[in-house]
């Protein structure tokens, strides 16, 4: 019995064994790594146009459909997504590569993944979830390895009943960081 399902790696079966068939993945691999290679340039060339920007993640899934997620130090405005689409769109030929191309900003309520987004954040307040724990504070400061938040808490009064306010900075290694978003208050 022999059964081919081709999928993105053209990998088919038989007796419930998976083969390989060499010369279609290998063309597949080298075609999709090729394209991965002129797009991440292609990137990277209009990145170096508009330094405030930076990118925070990007993909191109088995269809051939790029999606590339940016960032800004002073926010992302949809001509500068323009730009970054046109620069790719532009230099790619549909007829060779047929691919999609989606170019949007990291967003509001996405969670913080490069430590230039924490530094364009400082000020602001963070909701971070820890292994343990889930704090929201006031970004202070970061650097290579932590972040500093500062928050309100309630502690015992030194001498007496009853609690007082205090405002204490915690700091928590990026590492331990599960995630972090931006807390928007309306």
């Amino acid at each position: 019995m022999f059964g081919c399902s081709i999928n993105s790696l053209y990998i088919c079966t038989a007796n419930g064994k998976r083969e390989v068939r060499g010369r279609a993945v290998l063309f597949f691999y080298n075609n999709i790594m090729e394209l991965k290679d002129k797009v991440k340039g292609l990137i990277d060339k209009g990145l170096e146009e508009n330094t405030a920007l930076f990118l925070v993640d990007w993909s191109i899934s088995a269809n051939n459909s790029i999606k590339i997620v940016l960032d800004g130090d002073n926010g992302v405005s949809v001509e500068d997504c323009v730009a970054i689409s046109r620069i790719v769109e532009h230099n790619l030929d549909r007829e060779v590569e047929d691919f999609s191309l989606e170019v949007t900003s990291a967003g509001v309520f996405s969670p913080l993944k490069l430590h230039r987004q924490y530094v364009k954040n400082i000020g602001r307040v963070l909701n971070v979830k820890t292994q343990t724990d889930t704090v929201e504070g006031t970004l202070k400061s970061v650097d290579e390895t932590h972040v500093v938040l500062e928050m309100q808490v309630r502690e015992p009064k030194p001498v007496g009943k009853g609690k007082i306010t205090v405002i204490k900075e915690f700091s928590i290694a990026l590492s331990e960081i599960k995630e972090a978003k931006v807390v928007i208050k309306i």
